[in-house]
């Protein structure tokens, strides 16, 4: 199976497993009996700001008019009390919040509104870089510069939240997507009052106008976009743009947050990933001064402002990087507590990622064919083996008698060599001697295909001279509370053996 093939059934397959996990339920009884048994916290305020959020920008639109702009908040209400959607919409109200928002802020009235800055951002960018980069980055253009640029800027700025969204969904713990979303869209609702708030011009706006002073009646410009529009006859952006109800909103560049955001996410959710997607970031912040929508301090203010969402609003369980790449179905409150996570679907430790090796539990040095291969238990593929392998691996014998003997030349085991004390030779049973006259089955350790398992607390205890009195047909080591223990121990004849010719390891 091809490697195309192999990953678009796992998608499937994770896709058929997270529907599976949904609440199909479209009764609103439902919920409105889990908001009965809703245990009511002071962060829960924070809904209070969405319903007066919502309940002014809404009061101030016109398009649009009353009463159909009423469809708006039945809908969402609706949404609510359906289980199968709620989960979806709940998480989703600050990103829904702040899409009113942006919508309706071209609503208010032109006398409540701050005059946009024309100069403040580039002497900024001058006085703190040195020199107008943005403007540098745009005096020379070509159309293969302009397709690499287009692909983040104008396709995967609107794209990957929703793939971001999608594969957290799939692979990753609930919590994961309800900080993505919270994450996500109080970034955009901050990022767009402070563009509401202190109103900046864009490049596009210095290279078409210069520095005149600018005014609420200025449409917007798609900028380097236009490039892309001619390149394949369309109209898009340059529509988009120009019907934009946030046109002086330069600073913070949302572009650069939201590239941000992700790479921070995905990079910390899906760690193999981290170089790729801060690879398209760094492409991301040059295209948005390559396509004169933004200054390098927007870039920068806008990076900003998603690293500080980010870090705020990472909840303290998905911190730890095996919480934050265990798959769907984790008690993150029990791996929080326990270092041990357990799932809905009885998922074994291995496929967690959270199980810990016998060598991490008891505090002992791996042994050398470990240290050796370089194997750990790090989640994900390890050396070329895939999870499966590696959990096996936990369980994998050590290394056999004569393999230890190859490593000193000589193919003999030395008295003076190193040996891990968790490890015993094992017994084997060799039928056909006869002892006392009967037929016993003979136990020795070792031998050329004989494996050495973890040694037992008794074994330690009773040391490797405790096999002799096994060897002579008797019961061996006792433990101390059984009846039948008797110090000094007896000899094989029945008598007990002389204290003073005791020996102790």
């Amino acid at each position: 199976m091809s490697a195309l093939k192999r990953t678009a059934l796992i998608v499937f397959n994770a896709f058929i497993a997270a529907v599976g996990r949904l609440d199909k339920s479209l009764s609103p009884s439902d919920t409105l009996a889990k908001l009965q048994k809703h245990k009511w916290r002071a962060s829960d305020s924070v809904y209070i700001f969405h319903f007066l959020s919502a309940s002014f920008w809404l009061t101030i639109m016109t398009a649009p008019p009353f009463p159909y702009k009423l469809l708006i908040p039945i809908l969402y209400t609706i949404a609510m009390l359906i289980p199968l959607t709620s989960q979806f919409f709940l998480p989703a109200t600050p990103v829904f919040s702040w899409l009113i928002m942006f919508y309706s802020n071209g609503f208010i009235p032109l006398q409540y509104r701050p005059n946009p800055s024309v100069s403040l951002l580039p002497t900024l960018e001058t006085v703190l870089y040195g020199a107008n980069i943005s403007d540098l980055l745009t005096r020379f253009t070509h159309p293969v510069l302009d397709i690499l640029a287009w692909i983040p800027y104008g396709v995967g700025h609107y794209a990957l939240p929703f793939v971001v969204a999608a594969f957290l969904w799939l692979f990753r713990p609930k919590e994961a997507l309800r900080f993505w979303s919270t994450a996500f869209g109080y970034m955009f609702l901050i990022g767009v009052i402070v563009q509401i708030l202190f109103p900046c011009a864009a490049p596009w706006y210095e290279l078409i106008y210069g520095l005149t002073p600018a005014n609420y009646g200025v449409k917007g410009s798609p900028g380097g976009l236009i490039r892309i529009d001619s390149l394949f006859h369309a109209h898009g952006y340059t529509t988009a743009f120009g019907n934009s109800p946030l046109v002086f909103g330069a600073f913070p560049s949302l572009h650069s947050a939201a590239a941000t955001i992700e790479a921070l996410s995905v990079s910390h959710f899906f760690p193999q990933t981290t170089t790729w997607v801060w690879v398209y970031a760094g492409v991301l912040y040059w295209a948005t001064m390559y396509m004169t929508h933004h200054y390098l301090i927007d870039v920068v203010g806008g990076a900003c402002l998603a690293t500080m969402c980010f870090y705020f609003f990472l909840p303290e369980e998905l911190k730890n990087t095996v919480a934050a790449t265990s798959p769907p179905g984790t008690n993150l409150s029990l791996l929080a507590s326990t270092g041990t996570a357990k799932t809905n679907g009885n998922l074994p430790a291995y496929r967690m990622g959270t199980q810990r090796s016998k060598y991490d539990i008891y505090d002992l040095e791996a042994p050398r064919d470990r240290q050796r291969n370089g194997k750990g238990r790090t989640g994900g593929v390890v050396g070329g083996r895939g999870i499966m392998a590696e959990a096996a691996a936990e369980f994998e014998l050590d290394e056999s008698e004569d393999e230890f003997a190859s490593e000193t030349g000589d193919g003999e085991r030395h008295p003076g060599d190193e040996e891990d004390i968790t490890y015993r030779p094992t017994l084997q049973k060799a039928a056909g001697k006869k002892l006392n006259g009967e037929k016993k089955s003979e136990i020795v350790a070792g031998g050329a295909n004989g494996h050495r398992h973890t040694a037992s607390i008794a074994r330690l205890i009773r040391g490797p001279d405790a096999r002799g009195s096994i060897d002579q047909g008797e019961e061996g080591w006792r433990s101390p509370m059984s009846a039948g223990f008797v110090f000094p121990p007896r000899n094989g004849k029945g008598k007990e053996t002389d204290s003073r010719n005791l020996t102790f390891v």
